[in-house]
């Protein structure tokens, strides 16, 4: 139990230091969810690589391309083409959920030195 005079029970919580609380709280969500899209993305550029491989070794001229659940039959250069234009999306999309991230790891800190300066031991934002 602690001491009635300790440093703890006196810091008081104010409201802005609330509104930071909060922010770090939902940074650290879309943090989370960051990740989890980042290796999807990842995923979906390593299988599009290893089916734009495959399309190399293949001898035919026709192949089965899967547009949403079904498959077709489409000429290999069209195939080609159309994988390489998703993997172009795909890795602007990659670039762009890195981007995001760096810039929360950003805020988040920011965040955690002003919040650790004010409540020092009494706060916990690290994850366990």
């Amino acid at each position: 139990m602690q001491q009635a005079g300790s440093s703890a029970s006196e810091t008081e919580v104010t409201w802005e230091d609330q509104q930071n609380i909060n922010k770090f709280g939902r940074l650290n969500n879309r943090l989370h969810d960051l990740d989890d899209e980042i290796k999807t993305a990842k995923e979906t550029n390593e299988n599009l690589e290893d089916a734009s491989n495959e399309l190399i070794l293949t001898d035919e001229e026709i192949v089965r391309f899967q547009i949403g659940e079904v498959f077709a039959h489409v000429p290999k250069d069209e195939v080609e083409s159309r994988i390489e234009e998703l993997q172009k999306v795909t890795s602007k999309n990659l670039e762009k959920l890195e981007e995001e991230k760096e810039a929360i790891v950003a805020q988040m800190a920011a965040l955690k030195k002003i919040l650790y300066a004010k409540f020092k031991d009494s706060i916990n934002l690290e994850e366990d």
